[in-house]
């Protein structure tokens, strides 16, 4: 199929990939194009910004995740009828799978994709260095993907002076500049930015992004480059099997979802897997909502960061005793990273301590470090929801830990082989600190999904 798309990457982190997203993406809807926007890899926030406040359609890719194939395929059913796609890289460029491997990089997903890359680069503090730099990063470029150049902090003056440089010495085209700008202020927490809400005037700032962005770079040459994207070859069946009308004139069975400023950590192709087995998705949220919906089969706690909330959430005692009874009477729940916090009798925050669920008897608290980051293959020691022997695939990013991470699954890192045991899984729940992305092992929804209908 023809697909109009480019990727916007960098030589490494914190280089200003987001924010230029960001202002591209909303320069193309004030031109009446209806774009669509992918992040590579398991960032959750990034998307949000897409989602939230630009209102574009966004979704994860993630070459680990759901392998080349899939990749494609997840790309052509989510966005293959926008106008444009926008992917916004992970890292830096070539950083894959433990900072190592190809897998799961941006450009491997470019690879997969045959999508156009513009390199994004912060030369702040730099001159003709920044031709050396650019010139290492094309040497790598065994397909030749990268088709332009974008200098970031970088003055308008000396950009005119070192632009026809980088032309000559590189035969690359530098498609624009963007300056720094003290007025645009994208924060961060830990290794990624802070949510949409929790920063000020977010649509004034990228809507100033856009304006910024129209003025110094080309935005009609982007669109040719990304005009100019091979034809993505996919297949077009199904990705799974569809199941969206009950079965005997059944209700559907009905999945409460936590979503609110707590719990929003989610991958959208996750929530359409148990959509596609003909579940009803019922959001709530733990915040606000004194009980969980009316006439329930199953739960879902996502992650998100329970520990900037644990005050609030605390004291909506009645939504906490509604999930625990919920549980108690056994109701199928999953819960993962922050909502599996949620269910521990307490969370310890550096302004105290604070009663949670209390489906369990283990407490967490802030470790003041990173204590697991990275990609996870994750399996069952007993076969619940996995057939024996198989594996699910996820993402773990958490500063805190709990006294009891369960022991009924083993986690290993895809690249070290390091391993731990993991998870509270039984036939009805599945709780961890573990992000699993189910379309990795499908069979996942598939038992969840018999035991709500039970």
């Amino acid at each position: 199929m023809k697909l109009t798309r480019v990727m916007l990457a960098a030589p490494k982190s914190g280089s200003g990939k987001t924010l230029l997203t960001c202002g591209l993406l909303q320069v193309l809807k004030e031109d009446g194009l209806q774009v669509g926007s992918c992040k590579c890899g398991p960032d959750y926030i990034d998307p949000m910004f897409h989602r939230r406040v630009l209102g574009v359609p966004a979704t994860n890719l993630d070459t680990f995740f759901t392998g080349e194939e899939q990749t494609r395929e997840l790309l052509a059913e989510n966005l293959g009828e926008r106008d444009i796609v926008v992917m916004e890289g992970v890292m830096g460029l070539y950083d894959g799978l433990g900072g190592t491997e190809k897998e799961g990089s941006a450009y491997h997903l470019a690879q997969v994709t045959k999508t156009p890359i513009l390199l994004v680069v912060d030369v702040h503090g730099m001159g003709y260095s920044m031709i050396p730099l650019i010139a290492g990063f094309l040497s790598y470029d065994r397909d030749k993907l990268v088709k332009g150049v974008i200098l970031n902090r970088i003055s308008g003056s000396f950009f005119e002076t070192i632009k026809p440089l980088v032309e000559k010495e590189l035969s690359l085209p530098v498609v624009g500049y963007f300056e720094t700008h003290k007025d645009l202020t994208l924060e961060s927490r830990h290794l990624g930015l802070k949510m949409p809400e929790e920063i000020a005037s977010i649509k004034e700032q990228l809507t100033l992004a856009g304006d910024y962005f129209r003025k110094t770079v080309d935005v009609e040459r982007i669109k040719t480059i990304a005009g100019e994207a091979e034809e993505l070859e996919c297949r077009t069946r199904a990705l799974y099997a569809t199941n969206e009308k009950s079965e005997g004139g059944k209700r559907k069975p009905r999945l409460a979802v936590a979503r609110d400023d707590a719990f929003c950590f989610y991958y959208e192709e996750n929530l359409k897997l148990f959509q596609r087995q003909g579940v009803e998705l019922v959001f709530f949220s733990p915040l606000k909502d004194k009980a969980l919906p009316e006439e329930i089969d199953g739960i879902l706690l996502g992650g998100g960061y329970p520990e900037l909330y644990a005050k609030e959430l605390s004291e909506n005692r009645g939504m906490r005793m509604s999930i625990r009874r919920a549980i108690q009477d056994g109701i199928p729940s999953l819960a993962e990273c922050g909502g599996f916090m949620y269910l521990h009798e307490e969370i310890e925050t550096e302004n105290g301590s604070y009663p949670m669920v209390g489906a369990m008897d283990a407490t967490v608290s802030n470790r003041g470090k990173l204590v697991r980051f990275g990609y996870v293959e994750v399996e069952e020691k007993i076969p619940y929801f996995l057939p024996e022997g198989e594996r699910i695939r996820g993402h773990e990013f958490h500063y805190y830990d709990s006294t009891d991470n369960g022991s009924v699954c083993v986690a290993e890192k895809p690249t070290s082989h390091r391993s731990w045991q993991c998870c509270h899984v039984a036939e009805n729940h599945w709780w961890g600190f573990p992000h699993l992305y189910y379309g990795s092992n499908p069979h996942f929804v598939d038992h969840f999904v018999q035991q709500m209908s039970h």
